[in-house]
Parts: structure tokens; sequence; C-alpha cells
């Protein structure tokens, strides 16, 4: 028999508003940045025209299919789902006077849903769109007034929905603003370091102001950050690599640092001296830094190397926004993100024993095309070995002793890719009958997958096989 995992676990899946919901401007939402990237977070930024084609316009139609869906979920065990609320669902502009009552009111019957089947919702405020006009009118992050804007539709969902939901998080991989400016801040894609840097502190001070209304609205809740868990290693033990690869680890660990500990780390003080940047940092952005997280959530899809060596840098590729140099131990997915189920044991000791608060993963599957067989069925065995390696790696750090909260797996129905705005990407348990050009049936059908994670919570783990060096 394999590792019990705690009967507190919280297993289930992660979904965001952006790639399953469609109805973009269905109930009064406004168009969001999202809405203008057809193509994917690094694609073309595309105005809306009458007529035009943007699969995330219908997605899956979980805006009208939800209770279909969250039934499946409910089939397979599920008591955790990670889901986000469309800001411009809420506040369709992003500075309007009042809240849109038909937005809220659409995420009050999803709870209530949630909560007939006794499945925990863990909601994200932002995960990667805004309302596009704070992008144009504002340049999103890049104004300070958006800080209050944020402000107000925390308090807005938490006063609303704060006795249906108890975890929260701010917003989803707040470190990919460093990737891509627009996707995770709504910048302008030409900014410059100042620019940047400067739209990060209003995106962390305006976290820290939400966590504080959080913690005043919602006092039996809690509330974390959330990280694109990017970890690295040592391309080889050469000095120069492990400092290489140290240095380049703190640009995404600042974000927990400072969310974590309430204020800026010294390392980052001595970046931006380095750089010849000064921040405007106000004494009132200093005192709200201060208000920290109650735990540490963060996707986990692959590892990568780090070298000093300029011709090992310059073989970096491109995977999950991010440039890695490939480990020669690992095989990659179709999409060439390399698969490193050990990498997860790591990273979870290796935050906890930064941190030392409680953790949470709540991104981690594999994207692949997925074939319907003759008898309409889809047997994902590479799938469910992918998460079957990954959990049972978990299982490790467990035992290591690390407090993990739960497991969220990425997709856990088919839905858009965020990176290629594609459907042919598949992650779930579910497969969704559509495709790239908008064809299909939206039809759900179980694959193989959702019977074997179906079997994995109702185990509470014991299922799982390790497959070390095998």
């Amino acid at each position: 028999m394999g590792y019990r995992f705690p009967k507190t676990f919280l297993w289930g899946g992660a979904i965001a508003a952006n790639q399953v919901e469609g109805s973009h401007l269905t109930d009064g939402k406004g168009l969001s940045t999202s809405d203008i990237q057809p193509f994917g977070a690094f694609g073309e930024l595309v105005e809306r025209e009458e007529g035009d084609f943007n699969i995330k316009d219908v997605a899956i139609d979980f805006y009208n299919r939800y209770p279909e869906d969250i039934a499946l979920f409910a089939e397979m065990g599920f008591k955790c789902l990670r889901m986000s609320i469309a800001w411009s669902r809420v506040f369709p502009n992003g500075d309007d006077d009042e809240p849109n009552e038909a937005g809220l009111a659409y995420y009050e019957r999803i709870f209530s849903e949630l909560e007939k089947y006794n499945i925990t919702p863990l909601v994200t405020l932002s995960h990667y769109e805004m309302p596009l006009n704070l992008a144009k009118k504002y340049q999103g992050w890049g104004s300070r007034d958006t800080i209050g804007f944020f402000e107000k539709y925390a308090r807005v969902v938490f006063e609303r929905f704060g006795s249906k939901v108890k975890y929260w998080l701010t917003f989803n991989e707040i470190n990919a603003t460093l990737h891509e400016p627009f996707t995770g801040s709504g910048l302008p894609r030409e900014c410059d370091e100042k620019m940047l840097f400067q739209a990060i502190h209003h995106q962390l001070v305006a976290s820290a102001k939400a966590v504080k209304l959080c913690h005043e609205l919602v006092p039996d809740g809690k509330i974390g950050n959330m990280m694109l868990g990017a970890i690295l290693y040592p391309r080889t033990c050469n000095p120069d690599d492990i400092l290489q690869t140290f240095t380049q680890n703190r640009e995404w660990l600042m974000f927990g640092d400072i969310q974590v500990r309430g204020y800026y780390p010294s390392y980052m003080k001595r970046k931006f001296e380095d750089m010849g940047i000064s921040l405007d940092i106000t004494k009132e952005d200093l005192e709200a830094l201060k208000e920290t997280i109650d735990f540490v959530s963060f996707s986990y899809y692959m590892s990568g190397c780090a070298s000093a060596d300029p011709e090992m840098q310059e073989q970096a590729g491109d995977a999950n926004m991010l440039k890695m140099i490939a480990n020669p131990y690992l095989k990659a997915s179709e999409w060439g993100w390399q698969i490193d189920p050990k990498g997860l044991r790591y990273l979870l000791n290796f935050l906890y024993d930064r941190y030392q608060l409680p953790l949470f993963v709540v991104e981690n599957g594999l994207g692949a095309v997925d074939t319907v067989d003759e008898n309409g069925q889809i047997q994902d065995d590479y799938r469910i070995q992918y998460l079957n390696d990954h959990l049972f790696q978990v299982g490790e750090a467990l035992k290591d002793g690390v407090d993990v909260i739960g497991y969220t797996s990425w997709g856990p129905i088919d839905l858009v890719s965020a990176t290629t705005a594609q459907m042919s990407k598949r992650y779930g348990y579910i497969y969704v009958d559509r495709d790239n050009d908008g064809n299909g049936s939206l039809v759900r059908t179980p694959k193989k997958s959702f019977y074997w994670y179906q079997s994995v919570i109702s185990s509470q783990g014991e299922v799982l096989k390790d497959h070390t060096d095998k």
C-alpha cells in the first residue's frame, strides 16, 4: 500500500475564468486584457472587431455548463476547486463607480453549486486578466491608481462571498510579469525595467492591501500568494553556475519573500542599484507590505537549468513563459516542457525551509494531444503516469514533514491553453469536444484519467505507485 495522505488534504483541480467561461460580454461583462489575446499570452494583441474569432469567446462554455462540470468534479471526489473571478465581470471597466450585479450573481450561483457537493472553492482574484480599460487608460499596474481599483474590487467580493469562500489567492503567477508584461500586469510590452518593477511594486502593494481586507472581512478565511514555481538547477557544479542559479532563482523568489516577510529583501535593493533605477515607494507602501499571507501557493510544471557560460545561455529555450537551459537527464512533453516529478518534492522542501508556512500546489499537469479511439474513449495513460509520479513526490514531501494543504491539478477539464490559446493542448480528466477552430459539440467525456484520479482521491493517495528509476 502507498502513503495515505492526511484526511484534511484538499484534492481537486484548477481552472481560470478566461480559459473556461466564454460568454465574454454576457450579463454586462467588460472586455478584459485576455479578450485581445486570441493567440495566447505571447501572441499578437488584436483589437476587437465585430465578427472576429477568439476561441476564448466561447472557450468551453463553463459560463452556462458549470452545473454539469461541477457534478463531474464531484463524481471524481473533488474536495477543492481552484477557480478565478473575472475582474471584468464585477467591474466591467475597472474604474466603475458600482459593481455589476449580474456578474456577482453568476459567481454566487457557482459557489452555491460547489457548496451542494461540499467542494471547497479556492478563488483567485486576478488570473492573467484585468479590465481592458485599465490597461488602455492607466497602463494597467503601471499606474498607482490601479491599486485603489483592485482594493475596491477585493472589498466587494470579500463582502459578497466571504461566507462561502474561505480560501483566496490574490494574483495568478505574479512573477510572470517579468516574462510577459501585458499578460501579467496590463503593461505595454515595450516597457522599460523601471516601469516593469514599478508596476510589480504596485501589484505587491495591492496584494498586501487585499490580504489585509481579507483578514478583516473574512476572519475565518485564509489568503495566500501564487507564484510560477520555476526552480532552476545549476547546469554544472562550477561555482559560477551555482551563483548564477542562485541569482536567477531569486528573481521569482523575491515575490514570495516580500509577501511572506513583509518587506523588500536586501538583494533587491542591490539589484535596483545595479540597474540604476529608483522606484516610487512611499512610507505608506512599506507599511502596507507588512500585512503578510497565510500560506504559499505555486504552479509547478517543469524545472530547468541555469549557467554562467554565455554559450550555454544561448541554448536556453522558451517554455511556460520562461527561458531555461535543458536538463540532459530529463524528457520533455510535446510542447517542450521538461518532466521532473522529483523537482516537485525538491521545490516543496525548498519553499517550506525558506518560509515555514503551509504550501498549496495549485497547478500541475500535462498538456498533450488526446485521441478519441473507435469506442469513443480516451486512453491517456501518459497523463496518468505524469500525475501519478508528481503526486507520489507530494507524498514524499509530506513524509519529509512539509505542510502541504492540497493539490489542484491544472485543467481537470479540457480548456483553452493560456500560452498558445489552443484546445488541442489538453490537460483534463474530462474531454471537451472542441477544436482549435471552434468546431465541436462541446460534449463532455470522461477520460481514463478521470477514473484513475477518482481512485486516487477515494484511497487518499494509497493507490499511487513509485516509478522512481523505472
